[in-house]
């Protein structure tokens, strides 16, 4: 008979597995068919979803094993046990690389709004702490028995011999610490970038409450850590279903929130379709790419790289040369053109270019 926490993990999984699936598949349609900038962030938020699948088919196939179930239960099914050590040390695995990379696809969104030196910084050293700690924990995580399958085929082998239990614990409280601190600096860093962006405050308000949902994944994180001191139980997989629950729900939420932001686009894209308006928002024969042009120090003409720059920043289907410009300057002393009067979709148009460094406005 499955357990209640069996069924909670498949039920859980699926859910925000499907969730989070579904924005990165929008966010690949905003990035490819709507603003046609697919950046750096965007491919590390696609390989987290991958990871993500990966992590839900050891979630899937660990319940189907046993993962939830009392030990008691693998007194009739013996050869299920290991099978089901093996998910649950897989998928812890594919958990700590669907963080790491969730979070610096996400430092790297912010890293293209960000004009502040001390962002910058504050971005490129989460960054790294997010990545060393994630690095560790996956060596502990493979290496913590000796030989490495001895973790999962305990009961079968006379040999091998695993990590101290109380130095793992440790170990897992340290990285949720740490996971939880980095989450909540990339969740709250937006507001105080979007602060001085100019923008109405409504639309701050907005965007900094969107930015600002990775703080959710912060809070599963928290949510987490009374059930790590399970780790060293008898009852190992019974005890430990909360922690792949809440895992499956920081990992869901985590893509999820990272993906929000750049969706954006969608609204306007709607409307211009609903109007009739579709064919704006491809790219003009004689357009030229900014990745291509902003590099080096060939002449643009001012009217190829204002429609260029509107179909990068912000594709409204709109006559630029209509609505004035603003020159923006981009690191190294390139040159871009965007919309005078779009302030308030400053944020939105750099979060929907490619990734051209800092910015800022003469």
């Amino acid at each position: 008979m499955a357990s209640p926490y069996s069924k909670a993990i498949t039920v859980v999984t699926a859910v925000f597995l499907g969730i989070s699936l579904t924005t990165v598949l929008l966010r690949c349609f905003v990035r490819f068919r709507v603003v046609r900038a697919f950046g750096w962030d965007d491919s590390l938020m696609v390989i987290a979803a991958m990871l993500n699948i990966a992590f839900a088919t050891c979630g899937f196939i660990g319940a189907k094993y046993g993962m939830g179930q009392h030990l008691e239960y693998f007194l009739f099914h013996s050869d299920d046990f290991h099978k089901a050590l093996f998910c649950f040390w897989l998928g812890q695995l594919f958990y700590i690389g669907i963080a790491i990379i969730v979070k610096t696809s996400v430092a790297l969104l912010l890293l293209r709004i960000t004009v502040n030196r001390i962002h910058i910084v504050i971005l490129y050293i989460t960054m790294a702490i997010n990545m060393i700690a994630g690095l560790i924990f996956i060596f502990v995580t493979i290496f913590q028995c000796s030989p490495v399958n001895h973790f999962w085929n305990r009961l079968d082998q006379d040999y091998g011999k695993c990590m101290d239990i109380g130095i793992l614990i440790d170990f897992a409280y340290l990285c949720s610490a740490v996971a939880a601190l980095t989450d909540f600096i990339i969740g709250l860093l937006p507001a105080f970038i979007i602060w001085n962006l100019h923008m109405a405050r409504r639309n701050k308000i907005a965007a900094g409450m969107i930015l600002s949902l990775g703080c959710i994944a912060g809070i599963a994180v928290l949510i987490r850590f009374p059930f790590l001191k399970h780790y060293g139980d008898r009852d190992f997989l019974y005890k430990t279903a909360n922690v792949a629950v809440w895992s499956n729900i920081e990992a869901g939420l985590g893509i999820t929130a990272g993906s929000l932001p750049t969706l954006r686009p969608l609204i306007r894209f709607f409307r211009e379709a609903s109007y009739g308006s579709y064919g704006s928002y491809g790219r003009h024969q004689d357009s030229f790419p900014l990745s291509t042009t902003l590099g080096n120090s060939t002449p643009v003409p001012h009217s190829k790289l204002a429609q260029e720059g509107e179909q990068h920043f912000w594709p409204g289907g709109r006559d630029i040369e209509s609505h004035g410009v603003h020159t923006v300057v981009v690191g190294n002393g390139r040159v871009a053109v965007a919309p005078a009067n779009s302030s308030d979709d400053d944020l939105n148009t750099v979060m929907g270019s490619p990734d051209l460094g800092p910015m800022r406005k003469e």
